[in-house]
């Protein structure tokens, strides 16, 4: 993975630092490389801040596409370039599948501030054996710091590809309640169980009961499991719901395989574009990606 990936991330920077953000780079995981202690390797990721400012990347499609090719199901979209630049020294060590580095990453962590946490907890879908750190991931979801938790949950293949099904329902749930942006939950549409779609279906039968809306990601976590009960929840709000939900709730009943209540659906709706996009639904054209615009348009 390394032979692919930290080449990949050197070049993403080389065009986004300074020239003394450059050098530092190169001079940084020269040193690491070569080997260093523990406490110059935290000190090294620390200094890091005063080379590179936690501004956007602003990837190309093309540089998108390149880092899903080195790492399936992985996505830098929302890093920053300080992050960037961490996760290229956490690379740059030579012993990345020995117990030294295992160590000394997990040391890491005692003393990091927040943006140091979403740096290293972003970094677990690049380094081998992923496996050593699953309890560290999940240290990462109990936070209550939302952008240490959106780190470790959102478009990262770490968390579908280890956890078990508790943490990743966990996981799914959380992001649901502080309502994230649950299609980047790489992996989300492989692990709908059925046990999840009791979950998020609880999950709104409590905010129903407390008076509250849902919002998109609900619509996403709902597999072809609890037909009838998908069904009577989403005919019963549909009336209400403003258009970009009724896409998504028309989604979901194309996931749940409820195509007579989805026909019934389109009879009702006005609206065209709405219209189209469910008659795609119901030919199969309704995976978490076609969810992103609708998280972009809100309710």
């Amino acid at each position: 993975m390394k032979t692919q990936v930290y080449p990949l991330i050197k070049q993403l920077l080389s065009s986004r630092l300074t020239e003394t953000g450059r050098e530092y780079m190169e001079n940084a995981t020269e040193e690491i490389a070569a080997g260093v202690t523990r406490q110059r390797f935290s000190a090294l990721l620390s200094m890091a801040s005063r080379h590179a400012r936690r501004d956007a990347l602003a990837l190309t499609e093309q540089e998108l596409a390149d880092a899903a090719q080195a790492v399936p199901g992985w996505s830098p979209a929302a890093w920053n370039r300080l992050e960037l630049l961490r996760a290229a020294l956490v690379l740059a060590r030579s012993d990345l599948d020995q117990a030294t580095f295992s160590d000394d990453f997990e040391g890491l962590f005692r003393f990091a501030d927040q943006g140091e946490l979403c740096a290293l907890y972003r970094c677990l879908p690049l380094l081998p054996q992923g496996e050593r750190f699953v309890a560290r991931a999940a240290e990462g979801c109990r936070t209550n710091m939302a952008t240490v938790f959106e780190a470790v949950a959102l478009d990262s293949p770490y968390p579908v590809q280890h956890f078990d099904d508790t943490a990743w329902h966990q996981l799914v749930i959380k992001a649901l309640f502080l309502d994230l942006p649950v299609y980047r939950i790489a992996g989300l549409d492989g692990r709908l169980t059925a046990e999840l779609t009791r979950m998020a279906l609880d999950w709104a039968d409590e905010r129903a009961s407390a008076g509250r809306s849902f919002h998109t990601g609900l619509w996403l976590c709902l597999g072809p499991y609890e037909g009838q009960r998908v069904e009577d929840l989403i005919v019963g709000h549909w009336s209400d719901a403003a258009p970009s939900e009724r896409q998504a709730m028309g989604f979901a009943l194309a996931r749940a395989h409820r195509l007579d209540c989805l026909d019934a659906q389109l009879t009702q709706e006005q609206d065209s574009q709405i219209r189209e996009q469910l008659e795609r639904a119901r030919d199969g054209h309704y995976g978490q990606e076609l969810f992103g615009p609708l998280f972009s348009t809100g309710q």
